[in-house]
């Protein structure tokens, strides 16, 4: 079917609506297509096992939304572009220079990359929140399934961060045989926690 088939009904304020809408998405893919960009580079800053691993896992997080978003643009009939976000840039400028600003290795740095990501998330599910509800108004269900996977990859990326400084505190200082009990833990955690359940539909 072609994307006018699914795109969102006509009414009389539909152009001004869908324009707006358009608008945000721009916004949020410029967010997502900045994350893939940054979250390498904290993954090779961090030191934490599990913090390093949830930096991993959110590049691939990060090309899943940005899919999806890519979807919702075909599915209104519009070729996708991003529009700079400047909440976003800010705070990812206050993670990007972390590593410069804190001593490698050290808990500090850690610690404030967590809040930082944290920070992020949390934006970031506040985006995709306003998303799905201007989207539930459209009555196009194609769309609020693909801003809805979205919203709880989101949310599953604050979780994982708000659980990584215990995980990471947890494994300080332990033996041989306690690393290795713990690597079986942390791939649990992993499997349950940091891999993507939303796939593309």
């Amino acid at each position: 079917m072609s994307a006018e088939e699914y795109s969102m009904p006509e009414t009389e304020a539909s152009k001004e609506y869908i324009d707006f809408f358009v608008e945000e998405l721009k916004s949020v893919y410029w967010a997502e297509k900045h994350f893939l960009k940054i979250f390498p580079k904290m993954h090779k800053a961090a030191t934490g096992k599990v913090l390093k691993q949830s930096f991993e896992h959110l590049s691939p997080r990060a090309s899943l939304q940005l899919e999806r978003l890519e979807q919702v643009f075909e599915l209104l009939g519009e070729t996708p572009k991003a529009k700079k976000n400047l909440v976003i840039e800010d705070l990812l400028d206050d993670l990007r220079v972390i590593p410069d600003e804190t001593e490698k290795g050290s808990d500090d740095r850690d610690t404030t990359m967590v809040l930082a990501a944290q920070k992020i998330a949390s934006y970031e599910i506040a985006n995709y929140a306003n998303l799905v509800k201007w989207a539930q108004k459209s009555g196009n269900e194609d769309i609020i399934s693909l801003l809805e996977e979205a919203l709880s990859e989101a949310e599953e990326t604050l979780e994982t961060f708000s659980s990584v400084s215990e995980w990471d505190q947890g494994t300080k200082g332990n033996t041989a045989k306690e690393m290795k009990d713990d690597e079986k833990i942390i791939a649990e955690y992993d499997s349950v926690n940091l891999t993507g359940k939303n796939k593309r539909p």
